[in-house]
């Protein structure tokens, strides 16, 4: 059992993980994990390259499915369900805890296709004017919309790297998820580019639930409500961001924080 310092969510938890292992072979990544997500909120999860926070995003909708030698103890429970039970619907799972990737792809298509993608695979809409409808809301929600409205018809690889990554956040919207999964989404964007995905997210916080994993400490700072700070495969201290980064409790963490660790790197 994990022996983290963590405080009360001031928000029911929809994906709850309990003394979640998980190898790679003979590789023990993840050690106990207990974790509550908070429904409605951004969680921050924070720590040194290698130190399992990926792993542990990636596991929260499946994606070491095909992973050869993955071997998984414990349980990830989203609404109660555990999501590794044999009779949990992947796709669906999928769609209802989407995932935006380190890199942002673009579909080889044009940007209204890559936004329609999704609602067209789960028949989530009835008539064009519906499906129309739904993208522009997705772009909006995406904060993208202004920029891409006037060429709805052009191939989505001639956006830039931050556009590209809010297409991907809109085309996660656009399937109605109810957790949204972000993996370092703007560690190769420009500043300006990180800004408006930052102002994305926090804007989409009250709707959606939002799991960040970032190596950028300044954003988990600004934008997180929650921080669980992860270190070689184990959850250490996780509770309310300003805390967490002002008054943590365990010595690693202060450790991390304050640079004295190796502060930086990938996940």
């Amino acid at each position: 059992m994990s022996t983290a310092l963590r405080e009360p969510a001031d928000a029911p938890a929809v994906i709850r993980s309990q003394c979640f292992h998980l190898y790679y072979g003979s590789v023990h990544a993840l050690k106990g994990i207990d974790l509550d997500v908070p429904s409605k909120r951004i969680l921050a999860i924070v720590g040194p390259s290698g130190c399992g926070k990926s792993t542990f995003l990636r596991a929260m909708n499946r994606m070491h499915d095909r992973v050869p030698n993955v071997r998984m103890e414990g349980t990830i429970a989203f609404d109660g369900q555990d999501i590794y039970s044999p009779s949990v619907d992947v796709v669906d799972l999928r769609r209802r805890v989407g995932m935006v990737f380190q890199k942002p792809v673009a579909f080889p298509m044009n940007v209204y296709d890559n936004i329609a993608y999704g609602p067209r695979l789960h028949g989530l809409t009835h008539s064009r004017a519906q499906l129309d409808a739904l993208v522009e809301q997705s772009l909006r929600l995406a904060g993208l919309w202004d920029e891409v409205s006037d060429g709805l018809r052009r191939p989505a690889v001639s956006l830039s790297g931050g556009q590209l990554q809010r297409l991907a956040i809109a085309r996660a919207l656009a399937v109605s998820p109810e957790v949204i999964l972000l993996d370092e989404p703007t560690s190769a964007i420009d500043p300006i580019g990180t800004a408006r995905i930052e102002e994305t997210l926090q804007r989409l916080a009250g709707d959606y639930t939002i799991v960040l994993v970032t190596h950028n400490l300044q954003q988990a700072a600004r934008i997180s409500d929650r921080t669980a700070f992860f270190l070689n495969g184990e959850l250490i201290e996780e509770g309310p961001t300003e805390t967490l980064f002002h008054r943590p409790r365990d010595p690693r963490t202060d450790e991390y924080l304050t640079g004295r660790y190796g502060a930086g790197g990938g996940a």
